[in-house]
């Protein structure tokens, strides 16, 4: 557990050493791997405070993600994971209600190496992502798609995806 709450202060001085954050938004997420693992999420997101580009249809703009997740399954009692990823988003043009695409790649700990039958090889792991949803009135809601590898730098490299459902909102 001392590891683990390392981790999290080392995220959170990363996090800040990013610049001066003007919005963040708390979001919270549920979700399932294809072994019915459950993962329970809780995050912070900061945004770039930036537009890369920005036209009539959308703007492209990110954000830095970080959370906490907790794994839930049959086979295993329980496992936990820090993740630190700086997420691309795409967000359509609209008055109230924008549509937007995202995607990411960032690094994830976890608190042991198998999860659900599937061995991990490490506790240190890429987090790749893929999402849509759409933002309203300082909120958003939508669908993510989370792939978590090694990349091959152990033998070991099961790997596991988790399909969620996630809302945040600002505050």
């Amino acid at each position: 557990m001392r590891s683990l709450s390392s981790l999290c202060v080392a995220a959170l001085l990363g996090l800040a050493a990013v610049g001066p954050v003007q919005a963040a938004d708390l979001a919270f997420a549920v979700g399932s791997t294809g072994e019915s693992t459950l993962a329970y999420r809780l995050g912070l997101q900061c945004d770039f405070q930036r537009n890369f580009s920005e036209s009539a249809t959308g703007r492209f703009t990110g954000y830095w993600d970080t959370a906490y997740t907790y794994w839930q399954g049959d086979e295993t009692a329980s496992n936990h994971s820090l993740s630190l990823a700086p997420v691309f988003v795409y967000e359509f043009a609209g008055e109230t209600i924008k549509p937007y695409v995202e995607a990411g790649i960032g690094v994830a700990f976890f608190s042991d190496t198998e999860l659900e039958g599937n061995n991990l090889g490490s506790s240190f792991q890429f987090e790749d992502r893929l999402g849509f949803g759409v933002r309203f009135n300082g909120q958003q809601i939508g669908v993510r798609a989370l792939h978590y590898s090694n990349a091959g730098l152990s033998s070991n490299n099961d790997g596991v995806e988790n399909y969620s459902l996630h809302y945040a909102m600002t505050f």
